[in-house]
């Protein structure tokens, strides 16, 4: 049983490694604009498919990797991204950059890999969306249950303390845009008194660093399927300002 549980294992395990490599060969071959989408905590690729859908539609080439962003530390995520950039950038022209957008935990992936990736003059502009940038005041909440945070390691990675242990610091050559909601129509939201998302607090969106930064009439589940957040995080890929 043990041999047959290893061997479908390693079956699935080549599987998605052909599924990935399809979707790079695809993504390459593409619209020279060229984004990845990378989702939040708990969450996969299949949530980034609106963002993704309406980008296309803008004239972009979008790839949306599938990152453990549960159990995991936010660093290994991170690590992971860093090779799909390495795969990718082999295949860019001289020239050509590839733009990076995240959604919550996901903006902390692109900031972390931003601090470590060999491949920082590949990267283009990047936004981050309802992204936690100075810690989650529901994860630093979490973090009272031990037991909890300790399975679910990536949300351990949001406490204000372990966002600042990520040492995240800013590239001054790529530039770097934040996009928060204030709808606040999540229950978990009660629990944070600011102003919020109804998960993240708006003042942990911003940081001083940033190029530009808007607030959206949006909650923390909804807002990176809208529209007019992909018509904003557009007209910053193109040029360099949010409206």
């Amino acid at each position: 049983m043990r041999g047959e549980y290893k061997n479908n294992l390693i079956g699935k395990n080549i599987y998605c490694s052909m599924i990935i490599g399809y979707e790079l060969k695809e993504f390459m071959e593409g619209f020279p604009i060229k984004v990845i989408l990378i989702h939040g905590f708990n969450k996969n690729s299949k949530d980034m498919r609106k963002l993704k859908r309406n980008l296309e539609s803008l004239g972009y080439e979008c790839f949306s990797p599938n990152l453990q962003l549960t159990y995991k530390e936010i660093e290994h995520a991170a690590f992971v991204l860093e090779g799909i950039l390495k795969e990718i950038t082999f295949n860019l022209k001289e020239n050509e950059r590839i733009h990076l957008v995240g959604h919550s935990t996901g903006g902390l992936v692109i900031r972390k890999l931003i601090v470590n990736t060999k491949y920082i003059e590949k990267i283009g502009r990047c936004v981050l969306i309802a992204t936690p940038n100075n810690g989650s005041k529901l994860a630093t909440i979490a973090g009272s249950m031990r037991v909890f945070v300790e399975l679910y390691k990536t949300l351990k990675s949001l406490s204000y303390e372990s966002v600042r242990q990520l040492h995240l610091e800013n590239d001054p050559k790529i530039e770097m845009a934040a996009i928060a909601g204030n709808k606040n129509n999540l229950w978990l939201g009660s629990l944070i008194g600011d102003e919020n998302d109804g998960r993240v607090e708006v003042e942990s969106v911003y940081f001083p660093h940033l190029k530009d930064f808007l607030v959206l009439p949006y909650g923390h589940k909804e807002i990176h399927h809208q529209a007019e957040t992909a018509k904003r995080v557009d007209a910053f890929l193109r040029t360099g300002k949010l409206e």
